[in-house]
């Protein structure tokens, strides 16, 4: 079991990917965006952070930057609508650790997570 955090913007995705990973036996914490997400990390140390690209206040690049600034090393896999090669390879640029595009199945977030963690 592991604990997750998930970094969504939007309450209809946010719930359902919080749904797919707790019916998996993790437990989850969540953030609206990126800020809150620090904000979330200043208090606790989850196991692995699923989180949107595009958000209010702080997107995806933002708070994976502000990981890497802080030198924050918790997995990170982005769950994102946008399908570009380019934006793929910008995420793993910077560090994160898998890259899905929305709407991802169980299967997939299941898969994802479980080769990130091992």
């Amino acid at each position: 079991m592991a604990l997750i955090l998930v970094v969504e913007d939007s309450s209809f995705q946010r719930k359902i990917i919080i749904k797919i990973l707790e019916k998996a036996g993790n437990k989850t914490l969540f953030a609206e965006n990126g800020i809150k997400g620090m904000e979330v990390l200043e208090t606790h140390q989850p196991d692995c952070i699923f989180c949107d690209l595009l958000m209010p206040e702080m997107d995806g690049f933002g708070f994976i930057e502000a990981l890497n600034e802080k030198k924050i090393s918790i997995p990170l896999i982005y769950l994102t609508s946008d399908i570009q090669d380019t934006v793929k390879q910008r995420c793993l640029a910077l560090g994160a650790k898998g890259f899905l595009n929305k709407p991802a199945q169980e299967t997939q977030i299941l898969g994802i997570l479980k080769s990130v963690l091992g």
